[in-house]
């Protein structure tokens, strides 16, 4: 798979020495279909990430866990408040997880993707500050970058954007981790140029991306073309990136495939009748 820009090789080795407000982290991405990150901090160095995203670390780092995200833009009880609320609004925990390296020397922690897809590491600073992703991408990040949500302002949007309606917001001037269903494919995007995309598969952008619905063709269309009611309609400038599974159409399908009464997998002749030969009842 071939990056560029702000996107580094995956499983190259990246360092990074800046004055940044945000931890300056220095990272390796590991895997294929089922992706982790790998940090590696200095003493005093912190990253964050959601809870349960843990995959290992090393004794020296203490885990601590934090109301919102942490960050330096959450300043006081009521920030922090305001914080954890945006979390909740995106569907994640109140709480996040501080990894803090107190030791000496170098130390590691993990975190792991929670289903088949790509690890995306992001330089906050090289993308304008911000990156806006779907609700459910954010991984891990240095200590510093803020965690929030990101609103469609358009009614239409709200109404019918689908996983598009409510996005998470991250900014800073740090690394940031996302992780996205299948393949992903990044497309940079002339001022005024559009796509038209399944409003599942927009897996992040920059924040001058402009993002909106439209109806996906003819009546006949939206009724029987299986694609959806909407497209997600994006207008450059900007950078966009896009997932080739989302993960409510992974679920769709393994739901699909269950049955009524749990299925017997895709293989059976026998069908729901095979349930009574194998083995389980």
């Amino acid at each position: 798979m071939s990056t560029s820009g702000s996107v580094p090789s995956f499983g190259a080795r990246v360092h990074h020495r800046r004055p940044d407000v945000a931890d300056d982290i220095d990272f390796e991405i590991k895997g294929q279909e089922m992706q982790f990150v790998e940090i590696e901090l200095d003493p005093g160095e912190s990253t964050i990430a959601e809870a349960g995203s843990m995959m290992f670390k090393d004794v020296p780092v203490d885990m601590d866990t934090i109301f919102g995200d942490g960050s330096a833009q959450q300043t006081g009880i009521l920030g922090s408040i305001m914080g954890a609320g945006k979390r909740l609004l995106t569907g994640e925990s109140l709480f996040m997880t501080v990894f803090t390296h107190h030791g000496q020397g170098k130390a590691r922690v993990a975190f792991a993707a929670p289903y088949p897809g790509t690890v995306i590491p992001f330089h906050l600073a090289d993308i304008g500050g911000q990156l806006i992703c779907q609700k459910d991408a954010f991984l891990c990040a240095a200590k510093g970058v803020s965690v929030g949500m990101h609103f469609q302002k358009r009614i239409m949007t709200g109404l019918f954007g689908g996983e598009g309606f409510i996005m998470q917001k991250l900014e800073g001037d740090g690394f940031a981790f996302i992780h996205v269903g299948g393949t992903i494919i990044e497309r940079e995007l002339a001022p005024g140029e559009e796509l038209h995309v399944d409003t599942g598969c927009v897996a992040a952008m920059t924040s001058t991306v402009e993002f909106d619905v439209v109806r996906a063709g003819s009546v006949k269309s939206m009724i029987f073309g299986g694609e959806g009611v909407f497209f997600a309609h994006l207008r450059g400038p900007g950078k966009i990136w896009l997932q080739s599974l989302p993960f409510s159409r992974l679920a769709g399908r393994v739901l699909a495939n269950m049955g009524p009464t749990g299925g017997t997998g895709e293989g059976s002749v026998l069908g729901p009748l095979g349930d009574m030969f194998d083995g389980d009842n």
